[in-house]
């Protein structure tokens, strides 16, 4: 028996490496293989500040590892058919019996796989990156929910009626470790230093939430220039983190959350519900994992795809403060502020009505928490063609937007410091001022905000 570690590359939390550290000696290698496949990733469009993050886990790993005695061999192959020839020369040379991994959710990894299990390599699945396994909360029709609110009501109906599988730490106690001197590290680039790895995220800045800010989220989570968020997505996204640890700890501090949905504490465990919806909702339409609108009437939407709003939207060259601010953000930092995402999409398929597929591969290239499922689900919630979306004659107002969430423009200075000398009732669309002033500042709008509503009721319909 082996272990194969994916998007799971943790300790703590595992049902695949729970299995494995239960089985008796005589039937395990203390072997444990991950892949290092940056073609498959790239071609998948995972953001290079992805890839430094989970190089820097599976190296963390290795050592995690070799407390218990499971030596991690971090392989190096391109693609997910590399890996299915791997295991099965390495499963057929050793006599190997049976290959423990956590499954994945999208269609090309579960095609890798189907392949495994074709060419013979004795695969056990479990799973790992969902709170209540996916399939099991449904409607009255047996089907999945096409709308959050039932969604949401079912799910905590099912967490009440069947608790969730939490497995908690594993222990160390009676391990022997094993040497790990001679373990050759894969490289990275450090381009995710400002992440801590997820066992210090784990026993500081997420303790530290749930202490300080989360009584505080309702009030502050839109508001970007105020650090009010958890800042858990990366670890969610990379499988450092379990989602039923999260839970697990959240209900610890808060017993009775999930009756008290009204309360600040749990606008931030909605999110997380959110999180489950988007990847329920993708185990039962894998036909989105494929680029297809989940409402299927706008699959044919003629979208303009002008290269040039497309580039001055990436480099944040819109002339609206706030969305450019945001773009900043992104493509500086890797990570965007969640307000922001849907100003910015809003903008781009609204305002520009560039395809929002375009702007998912944007946000996959650049994000560190990029994740199929949540990205997909956010794209097509603001392009008004998803499951559940903003109705389509909803055009958010990057002007208003700005005016609300950012009203001293503290967070649109931060990015635009061209704008640094601009006062406040001006910072939000400061041309006019620019103008008056005779000053060169900043870039003009590419479009009139009330002549591309319009148009985009027009094209919508």
């Amino acid at each position: 028996m082996i272990l194969w570690f994916r998007n799971d590359l943790r300790t703590h939390d595992n049902p695949a490496l729970h299995y494995f550290l239960t089985r008796p000696n005589s039937e395990i290698t203390r072997k444990a293989f991950f892949f290092v496949s940056e073609k498959q990733w790239i071609e998948h469009d995972w953001s290079e500040i992805k890839i430094d993050f989970i190089k820097r886990h599976a190296n963390a790993l290795v050592s995690e590892l070799a407390e218990l005695n499971i030596d991690l061999e971090l392989v190096l192959v391109p693609d997910f058919t590399a890996q299915v020839t791997f295991l099965k020369n390495y499963c057929d040379t050793n006599k190997i019996k049976e290959v423990i991994a956590n499954s994945e959710l999208e269609f090309n990894e579960q095609q890798r796989d189907s392949n495994c299990l074709a060419q013979g390599i004795p695969l056990t699945l479990f799973e790992a990156d969902v709170i209540i396994p996916k399939g099991k909360v449904l409607n009255q029709s047996g089907a999945m929910f096409k709308v959050f609110t039932p969604f949401k009501k079912a799910w905590i109906k099912y967490i009440a009626a069947h608790g969730f599988d939490y497995l908690g730490k594993v222990n160390t106690t009676d391990a022997s470790p094993c040497n790990v001197n001679n373990v050759q590290q894969i490289e990275n680039s450090n381009t995710s230093a400002a992440w801590p790895l997820a066992k210090e995220y784990e026993s500081t800045a997420l303790i530290s939430f749930f202490k300080d800010k989360i009584t505080e989220y309702a009030d502050y989570r839109d508001i970007p220039s105020i650090k009010g968020t958890s800042g858990i997505s990366p670890y969610l996204a990379a499988g450092v983190i379990s989602p039923r640890f999260v839970l697990f700890s959240l209900l610890h501090r808060f017993p009775d959350l999930l009756l008290a949905t009204d309360s600040k504490e749990f606008s931030w465990l909605n999110e997380i519900i959110w999180r489950e919806f988007y990847r329920h909702l993708m185990f039962h339409e894998q036909r989105l994992c494929k680029h297809q609108c989940f409402n299927q009437k706008y699959q044919s939407l003629s979208w303009s795809n002008n290269p040039i709003t497309f580039n001055a939207w990436c480099e944040g060259k819109t002339g609206y403060p706030l969305v450019d601010a945001a773009m900043r953000q992104l493509n500086q930092t890797g990570w965007m502020h969640n307000r922001l995402r849907m100003v910015v999409a809003s903008f781009l398929t609204k305002h520009l009505l560039i395809d929002w597929r375009l702007g998912e591969k944007y946000f996959m290239q650049h994000l560190i928490d990029g994740d199929l499922a949540s990205n997909n689900g956010g794209w097509q919630w603001a392009a008004s063609t998803g499951c559940d979306a903003q109705p389509y004659f909803r055009v958010f107002n990057p002007i208003r937007q700005s005016e609300r969430f950012d009203p001293d423009g503290s967070f649109i200075r931060k990015y635009l410091p061209e704008l640094e000398s601009i006062p406040a009732k001006h910072v939000h669309f400061p041309h006019q001022y620019i103008e008056n002033q005779q000053l060169a500042l900043y870039w003009p709008p590419i479009v009139e905000h009330k002549t591309a509503r319009l148009q985009a009721l027009a094209f919508y319909k």
